[in-house]
């Protein structure tokens, strides 16, 4: 990540708006944007593969669930921030792979700090899931709010944005998938 570019970016965007980047209070705001975008951008340098690299065989053929993982991203199209929960849930294969459930928590927060579509980021949680662990499905939900959306254009707060991607037995087994809405969804 070049940050003296973003430095230099963030100086000529305060000028464009007819601000003076000069003054007290932006002096140091290129360095700070710079820094912040170093931060919610370093999944871009990141493989949410490997936090899953490392598994236990416990013979657990059971749905496992980790629900409401917070998260923050930025929406690609006008660099906004948009936030949530995302749930994530995955059916072991035959062999009974299992991670650490931290492990899956990791994957939401890499692929997150990326410039993001809130649908890509779904799927690429579902797809890191299923293509790493290699078990009999995945599935993750994402529950988010966009600024994009609260504070300009449509600006309907409160609107939240819900996306959902299936895989395997989540796809194929209309009583699998509904077990996993039924329980990200259960006591709300």
């Amino acid at each position: 990540m070049n940050l003296e570019n973003i430095k230099t970016a963030t100086r000529m965007a305060l000028e464009a708006i007819g601000e003076d980047p000069d003054r007290e209070g932006l002096v140091d705001t290129p360095r700070r944007v710079a820094d912040m975008y170093a931060e919610l951008f370093s999944g871009l340098h990141q493989d949410p593969a490997a936090e899953l690299s490392v598994s236990f065989d416990e013979g657990h053929q059971e749905m496992i669930i980790v629900r409401d993982i917070p998260f923050y991203s930025m929406c690609e199209h006008h660099l906004l921030p948009f936030f949530g929960v995302v749930h994530v849930g995955y059916i072991p294969s035959e062999e009974g792979k299992v991670v650490g459930i931290s492990k899956l928590a990791r994957v939401v927060e890499i692929v997150a700090r990326r410039p993001q579509l809130q649908e890509r980021m779904t799927r690429q949680i579902a797809d890191v899931v299923f293509d790493t662990l290699e078990p009999d499905g995945a599935a993750a939900v994402i529950e988010a709010e966009h600024l994009c959306m609260m504070m300009r254009g449509v600006k309907k707060p409160g609107s939240k944005i819900i996306t959902s991607a299936v895989r395997g037995s989540f796809r194929s087994r209309t009583v699998t998938r509904t077990e996993f809405l039924s329980l990200i969804t259960g006591g709300r």
